[in-house]
């Protein structure tokens, strides 16, 4: 990283809330078009925790990151056992924040912090989980983002009706594996989708 950065994992942003008489888009996957013209979300898949009137905010899942590793992060944080005894993928998970930590995890294991998108995911930025993964326990599925993607209000509605995303419904598989390379065109498979045949006249799934 070009700087040295200790995510605080004590808190995160508070979501915005989601206005029922929406669609919204929480729980869902975004998947970004090949005319998507932000370069930090070309081929991005973003697993979306909150969607509403007042905006929107997801984890990217397929930008992997090499370093820090979990170990490295621990030491940082004064958290033992290191080595710990389960290990869990860092990933970049936006732009936005970026030395803050989030992991996305499967709902078996919340603590009160938790933001519990629907009944299989959850968001949860406090060291708790971070401590339960480190002895062993924790949530089954996880993956630690540094930083989220985050939308101002209708931003996000704006640009799925310029044709930037799909949405789609969420595959564990994608979300969780460590097959990054691939993620994008899975995605897009989940809805019959071949990415060559994409056109810029495509909206939402």
């Amino acid at each position: 990283m070009a700087r040295k950065s200790t995510p605080r994992t004590t808190s995160f942003p508070p979501p915005p809330p989601v206005d029922s008489k929406e669609t919204s888009l929480a729980g869902q996957v975004l998947i970004a078009m090949p005319s998507m013209g932000d370069e930090r979300f070309a081929h991005s898949v973003i697993y979306m925790c909150a969607h509403s009137k007042d905006g929107a905010m997801g984890i990217v899942v397929n930008r992997p990151l090499a370093q820090p590793s979990f170990e490295d992060l621990l030491r940082q944080l004064k958290i033992d056992p290191v080595p710990p005894a389960r290990d869990i993928r860092l990933c970049s998970g936006g732009p936005v924040e970026t030395g803050r930590g989030f992991v996305l995890h499967s709902a078996d294991w919340t603590d009160p912090a938790s933001l519990k998108v629907d009944g299989t995911l959850a968001l949860t930025a406090s060291l708790d989980i971070l401590k339960a993964i480190a002895t062993g326990g924790g949530p089954e599925k996880g993956i630690l983002a540094l930083g989220y993607a985050g939308w101002g209000p209708g931003q996000l509605d704006s640009e799925i009706q310029q044709n930037a995303w799909l949405s789609a419904p969420p595959d564990l598989g994608v979300i969780f594996d460590s097959e990054h390379d691939t993620k994008w065109r899975r995605a897009l498979a989940v809805l019959h989708v071949d990415p060559l045949m994409l056109s810029g006249t495509a909206g939402r799934a």
